[in-house]
């Protein structure tokens, strides 16, 4: 005998079976960004126009190197998902799987460059 009613189950699910996990990943991450970005951009925006020394010195520092790693790794990510979400929403077929997968692949690619360069400065 089952205790749960067919409305029990099927809440908080979608078509996709993941209910509003997406979702609420999207608006996590934006909100993260929010705050990440513009601290970023004050540490980019200080180190502009330094010379290289100066400019390693200033990511050679904890907070601009695990900032700049976080606003690289959550942006990505971030734009990882939400291209695959417009892809799927505006193509079909074989394209979409292709489509799919050029996004992620290069989302992994910028992520994995970024950190690789910033490990260069940082260490």
């Amino acid at each position: 005998m089952r205790y749960l009613t067919d409305r029990k189950r099927a809440m908080g699910k979608g078509s996709a079976h993941s209910g509003t996990e997406h979702h609420w990943y999207m608006t996590v991450s934006a909100v993260g960004l929010a705050f990440m970005v513009p601290a970023w951009l004050y540490i980019f925006g200080s180190a502009l126009g330094g010379t290289q020394e100066e400019v390693v010195a200033t990511f050679a520092r904890p907070f601009p190197a695990i900032l700049t790693a976080l606003v690289i790794f959550v942006g990505m990510r971030h734009f990882a998902k939400g291209a695959t979400m417009m892809i799927e929403d505006y193509t079909q077929g074989s394209a979409r799987r292709v489509l799919v997968i050029i996004a992620i692949s290069l989302s992994y690619a910028i992520t994995a460059t970024g950190l690789f360069a910033l490990a260069r400065i940082a260490l």
